[in-house]
């Protein structure tokens, strides 16, 4: 790991957040969340249906503003007011949905939000050039990048939005049950993407319900309970039993 921290401990680079709370009215989804991931670790979040893991990530990507807290990203306190001011400092999130869009082909969607142009024009060529390029060195088999992404398997569209988190080159990278939808050969394919985030340093957060794909690719996983933290374990130190204990509050942390 190339993990960075200071003399007080905090991490100088990732992700940090601070007491982080949300309300929904009369419903508390998030009670003073901590949480750390350091550059080239990936750390899983688990946690049961309305343990607040979907309220989490929202609060981190700019969907929902914290009613109190701090969200730090690189050392730099952050206040996220849209997705674009996450993304702007670094945050780049792939939703379960996607954020595809079907009727456009991979190589547009590989670059929206950030269309090259050569004279005041799209630049078709750069960004085919630079899709294919991509997706080669990342062994992604996709016949051609003028393929409409609504022709894809689900597999593949799990993917090709991984793989347009990694082209933007952000630091802190968000995945929402990346692995929710696909099969045994394509969850493979994507739990190396995943890895391959995690050598190029970036901080990377898994949401997941997949315990086997949670301790295949994460070096921690951080447990949810009724929009709390009740544990955080290193996957190394820590057992599928344990995590599923703490899960359903059978086991409780020391």
């Amino acid at each position: 790991m190339s993990a960075s921290s200071s003399a007080a401990g905090e991490f100088t680079g990732g992700l940090s957040l601070r007491g982080v709370s949300k309300a929904f009215g009369q419903v508390r989804a998030l009670t003073d969340i901590d949480l750390d991931v350091r550059p080239g670790e990936i750390l899983a979040v688990v946690g049961d249906n309305g343990a607040g893991k979907s309220t989490l990530i929202k609060a981190i990507s700019g969907v929902h503003r914290p009613d109190r807290g701090q969200i730090i990203v690189d050392g730099k306190p952050c206040q996220f007011h849209s997705p674009a001011d996450a993304r702007a400092a670094g945050v780049a999130t792939v939703f379960q949905d996607l954020a595809l869009v079907e009727v456009l082909d991979v190589a547009t969607n590989m670059y929206i939000g950030q269309l090259p142009t050569k004279r005041g024009f799209v630049d078709r060529a750069q960004m085919e050039r630079g899709t294919r390029e991509l997706l080669d060195s990342l062994k992604v088999t996709v016949r051609s990048v003028k393929t409409p992404i609504g022709m894809l398997s689900g597999g593949q569209r799990q993917i090709v939005a991984i793989a347009r988190a990694m082209r933007t080159g952000s630091s802190v990278v968000l995945l929402d049950e990346p692995t929710a939808a696909l099969g045994v050969k394509e969850t493979a394919h994507a739990a190396n993407l995943i890895r391959s985030l995690r050598e190029r340093g970036a901080a990377v957060i898994c949401i997941s319900h997949d315990m086997g794909f949670v301790f295949d690719v994460a070096d921690r996983v951080q447990i949810m309970r009724l929009g709390r933290t009740a544990a955080v374990r290193e996957i190394a130190k820590t057992s599928k039993s344990e995590v599923i204990g703490l899960i359903t509050g059978a086991t409780v942390d020391d």
